[in-house]
């Protein structure tokens, strides 16, 4: 799977953006707030990508900050929400502004983002306000890498785990047992640490 581009802005439009890699060109598909910060076509950028398996199709979506890509993987996580749904979202809302509004179960500020309607928006709170307890921040303070670097730590490490065929409350304990009682910096050491709780 791809997870990340480097390479220069050959064409951009509001929804996608068309990026020359050593002259292979990748269409991704962005959100508003990834398409106003790329610059200019001709502008080299980095950005984070989640990559879309569908039957027909592979599709890439980038992102330029660890939270856009976090939100936006939350999202998609949420039933009834598509990646096509879960780029409008983040087109119609600053990043920070949706953490806030998720947080605060605030239903008629996300009903105000084009394609939500209450029942979604009802869902997204439901689904993801705890969820998203470890990268709230304030608006206009800028989020700590660590905070964003363990949430997404931990979410791989349990993706890891439910790949070996651990059932997630199962892993979910011992992720969170794992990050309470060890200072683990990289994948392999988290991940070792956590098999060590499953093992207990």
């Amino acid at each position: 799977m791809i997870a990340f581009l480097h390479g220069r802005v050959l064409d951009k439009q509001p929804t996608r953006i068309i990026l020359d890699v050593q002259g292979v060109g990748y269409e991704v598909h962005v959100p508003l707030s990834t398409y106003y910060d790329v610059g200019d076509v001709g502008t080299e950028i980095a950005l984070r990508i989640h990559t879309h398996v569908r039957e027909e199709a592979l599709q890439l979506y980038g992102f330029l900050t660890v939270l856009e890509q976090q939100l936006f993987e939350r999202l998609i996580a949420t039933s009834g929400i598509g990646p096509k749904l879960a780029v409008s979202v983040l087109s119609g809302i600053e990043p920070r502004d949706l953490v806030t509004a998720i947080q605060r179960s605030d239903i008629a500020r996300l009903t105000g983002i084009p394609g939500i309607g209450r029942k979604t928006a009802e869902r997204i709170v439901l689904e993801l306000k705890d969820r998203l307890a470890q990268i709230a921040v304030p608006v206009g303070v800028d989020a700590p890498e660590a905070a964003l670097s363990n949430e997404r730590l931990r979410d791989d490490v349990l993706s890891a785990l439910q790949n070996l065929g651990y059932h997630r409350p199962s892993a979910e304990k011992a992720v969170d047992a794992m990050l309470a009682t060890t200072s683990a910096s990289t994948f392999e050491q988290a991940l070792k640490a956590a098999l060590r709780e499953l093992m207990r």
